[in-house]
């Protein structure tokens, strides 16, 4: 078998598809016309680059979808200029997919309002856009000039990127979430072990994860340096999306013979819960190494674990205790929060403690709700923690999964949360 006969990856096949090609290798260039393109709170900077191009308007408004959701509620005059600017943006351009402060998180409203399927393509002006592997989705972050671009000619020029077949094999012992095999992965390859590549997830742990559990994978991704990362779809995934699903679709899945330019391969059956140590997602270490340094904040949310099983988690810790330390809780939207409240997981949170704020980013990048004061630490179920990510370059922030934060968040020092459970 020649190079050339070998099967195809995922990334192969989807951008392929969104270029109208029979098929593609890594390293083409190709002109792709995603299904899909959305930004959030950066919209009127975007509008503006937009408008200096002299594009008449966007070419696609039905592909096109906005979101409030990294300082919402506005936590400035400044920040409710933006949000005005967008929502005239919005009227102007006929954007029929727009999201109002409070709907939620861009890439958890984007999934639950089925707006991108299995084997489509998405692009986004947000560098979690790789997100949306979780449903077998081909999904990437953009630059705002690049998302501009897009809003005028509906198409983008991409470099097909090589793949990394990740192999997550056995199940996760009690108090162990996807969380810590996210952190696991990133820590055992680097902030740039997955550079410019696609993530390609295979092995029996999962078939056996929740509609919840899945996002958290590709989303950490980002943290990876990858280009975007895929889990292969199956029936969970295509009945969730059913209800709300308005055109059909058809998922791609890598071929067996497909080649990859890196493997790693994880037996997650033997692993401990895993802390990422301040400075950079990469620096990971277990539970045992970390335990007993000192937290000031726990911060339960962001697009990584805000979903209604991360407030499950929580809550099953906290039940019928308090917390020694503020403890700040953003559901990833606004139907997280009312299953959550109708389930009493925010009952129970509240009765420990803690605090719930509007769906959305909320601290994740430094706005508003939960910005630390100087030297304080925040144990976090976010994705990222370089220096200053939530506002305060002096305030050390770990990550880890809901479970940590809420144990963490009853002794005021990083916990295992084993013994809770």
């Amino acid at each position: 078998m020649t190079a050339s006969e070998h099967g195809y990856t995922f990334v192969e096949k989807a951008l392929a598809r969104a270029a109208g090609k029979r098929s593609a290798r890594a390293g083409d260039i190709l002109d792709i016309t995603p299904d899909l393109v959305f930004s959030h709170d950066n919209s009127a900077a975007i509008a503006r680059l937009f408008r200096e191009i002299g594009a008449p308007g966007i070419r696609y408004p039905e592909r096109v979808a906005i979101t409030l959701d990294h300082a919402a509620p506005a936590p400035t005059t400044l920040h409710a200029q933006n949000h005005a600017e967008i929502r005239q943006w919005v009227k102007e351009q006929g954007i029929r997919h727009f999201f109002e402060v409070g709907r939620g998180i861009c890439h958890q409203v984007i999934s639950e309002e089925a707006l991108i399927l299995p084997g489509e393509s998405i692009l986004g002006a947000d560098s979690h856009s790789t997100h949306y592997g979780w449903m077998g989705a081909f999904g990437a972050g953009v630059g705002r000039s690049e998302m501009a671009a897009l809003w005028a000619t509906g198409e983008l020029w991409v470099r097909v990127p090589e793949s990394m077949r990740v192999t997550l094999n056995g199940r996760l012992r009690p108090g162990v979430t996807i969380k810590d095999v996210s952190l696991k992965v990133v820590g055992d390859n680097g902030v740039e072990g997955g550079l410019y590549r696609s993530i390609e997830f295979t092995g029996d742990l999962l078939p056996a994860l929740s509609l919840d559990d899945r996002p958290v994978l590709p989303n950490v991704m980002a943290e990876f340096g990858a280009k975007n990362a895929y889990m292969p779809p199956d029936q969970v995934v295509f009945d969730a999306l059913e209800a709300k699903r308005t055109r059909d679709y058809t998922p791609l899945y890598p071929d067996a013979d497909a080649r990859y330019e890196v493997e790693y391969t994880l037996d997650v059956s033997v692993m401990e819960p895993q802390i990422a140590l301040p400075g950079s997602p990469d620096n990971v270490v277990t539970i045992s190494d970390a335990a007993g340094q000192p937290v000031e904040q726990a911060f339960l949310g962001t697009c990584t674990n805000g979903r209604l099983e991360d407030l499950e988690a929580a809550a099953q810790v906290l039940k019928g205790r308090k917390v020694a330390i503020r403890m700040i809780v953003i559901p990833a939207s606004a139907e997280v929060l009312m299953e959550g409240m109708k389930r009493g997981y925010i009952q129970t949170l509240v009765e420990a403690g803690a605090t719930v704020n509007t769906p959305g980013c909320g601290p994740c990048m430094g706005n508003h709700m939960g910005i630390p004061a100087p030297n304080e630490s925040t144990i976090s179920s976010a994705n990222r923690n370089f220096r200053g990510r939530m506002g305060t370059p002096e305030a050390p922030i770990y990550l880890a999964s809901p479970y940590v934060v809420a144990a963490s968040a009853i002794r005021g020092v990083i916990t295992d949360p084993r013994e809770f459970l």
